[in-house]
């Protein structure tokens, strides 16, 4: 089935389907974007991805289509332990029944705790971008690599540090 870019927002429970499940951790900490942050950080959380209507594939199945990245676990650093949550909205390439992905997106992420030490990410809102490939392992259950920076961007004034995140991913498709 073709799915048009322009197609009005999800308004039926069926325009929204879990496409899959997953747990993902922290597996090193090089920074990529922006200054190299004052503490190291962990993190672990589940996540889930969910089908948008917005999307254009091929008679063979590859292409382009909308996804929508939901996630909630515990950001630890300086001793210290937070909820994040986070909501990002994604453009995914690969296989449309998910099996193989390339995805990249930015949305949002609230956390409970935004002072860790001599780190401050400056408030509880920061942005999240990340980008992230997945591919097969078994059946339904794949492995992925995920790229995540939180950041305020600087709304909350120049004196603020972000953090960058490699992490690795396991996920079930349904």
């Amino acid at each position: 089935m073709i799915v048009g870019f322009l197609a009005p927002w999800p308004s039926r429970a069926e325009d929204l389907r879990l496409l899959s499940v997953g747990m993902r951790a922290r597996v090193s900490e090089t920074t990529v974007l922006g200054d190299v942050p004052p503490e190291e950080f962990q993190e672990f959380d589940a996540a889930a991805a969910f089908g948008l209507p917005w999307g254009r594939y091929s008679e063979s199945g590859w292409g382009a289509g909308t996804r929508l990245m939901a996630s909630a676990g515990a950001l630890r650093g300086a001793g210290e332990t937070a909820l994040v949550v986070s909501l990002i909205p994604m453009l995914a390439l690969g296989i449309q029944d998910g099996r193989f992905t390339l995805d990249l997106g930015i949305g949002g992420a609230l956390l409970s705790k935004h002072r860790f030490g001599t780190q401050d990410f400056g408030g509880p809102f920061q942005f999240a971008l990340t980008l992230g490939v997945s591919v097969p392992l078994y059946e339904r259950l794949g492995v992925g690599y995920r790229f995540l920076l939180y950041s305020d961007a600087g709304i909350y004034g120049p004196h603020t540090t972000g953090v960058d995140f490699h992490m690795i991913e396991f996920t079930y498709r349904f």
